[in-house]
């Protein structure tokens, strides 16, 4: 039964439920680290059924204040998500300071990163990164996979398609580690300039194999980003098509009011 908020309308159970569990993590009852109690604790705590509870669970995974690993609960979050700020995060300061965009970010947040290289040689392009390129879709382009690791834990998994003929006299381009200020660095040295950067977001279900590859339940959220890196002579030189944990970033976009 629901219980009458303002006289006007209820409030489900496991809407309750997931506010009070809320509540003690930010009260600070349930502490970074601690694990929630399970669903069979919770069922005996609440005298409710296992769907009332994990509906509950839902809402309170979506407050980002949990990690939820498949086989092994829920853990109260030690460090707030990565603040991904894409309005500046791409500078050219940045880059001739040597930081690469994800580990500066990490690093303000408190947090250590890890960069795991999947993959890198010639890849057939697909055809979304293709038609991004202005190349026929199956074209050969560089591919740079990477697993990005927060506090031990996958949050991030990218892959990078570069046209052939721009980077196939970049050796360090084909090294698991490009160097400081990462591939925009080593393309700028060549002599490309980049104009800018734009990026496409889409917000869904991880889909199974997703899921398992950064050690998600089955349909949590991920957010989908594609950036296109382009020059002044506006040709597309990078494409990185990027699935992310949603509940480990925080996106903030600076957007100016004059024309």
């Amino acid at each position: 039964m629901g219980t009458a908020v303002g006289g006007e309308r209820s409030v489900p159970r496991y809407v309750q439920i997931a506010e009070e569990i809320v509540q003690q993590i930010r009260g600070g009852v349930l502490a970074p680290g601690d694990m929630v109690p399970s669903e069979s604790e919770l069922v005996d705590r609440y005298g409710v059924s296992g769907g009332t509870i994990r509906k509950a669970m839902v809402e309170v995974r979506a407050s980002g204040l949990v990690e939820t690993r498949h086989g092994k609960g829920s853990i109260v979050k030690d460090r707030p998500p990565v603040r991904h700020r894409s309005s500046d995060r791409f500078r050219r300061s940045h880059r001739q300071g040597g930081k690469a965009a994800y580990l500066a970010e990490s690093a303000q947040s408190g947090a250590e990163a890890k960069v795991s290289v999947l993959y890198i040689g010639p890849m057939e392009a697909p055809e979304d990164a293709a038609q991004r390129l202005g190349v026929s879709a199956g074209t050969q382009v560089l591919a740079r996979r990477r697993l990005y690791f927060r506090n031990g834990t996958p949050v991030e998994i990218a892959t990078s398609y570069l046209p052939w003929d721009v980077v196939k006299d970049i050796p360090e381009l084909f090294a698991e580690n490009p160097g400081g200020g990462g591939i925009y660095a080593r393309l700028e040295e060549q002599g490309l300039e980049f104009a800018e950067f734009v990026e496409t977001l889409q917000a869904r279900p991880a889909a199974k194999a997703e899921a398992s590859e950064l050690a998600l339940s089955p349909g949590a959220p991920v957010v989908h980003l594609v950036r296109e890196a382009r020059t002044t002579e506006g040709r597309v030189v990078e494409v990185c098509d990027t699935l992310m944990a949603a509940d480990q970033f925080v996106f903030e976009y600076r957007i100016p009011a004059a024309d």
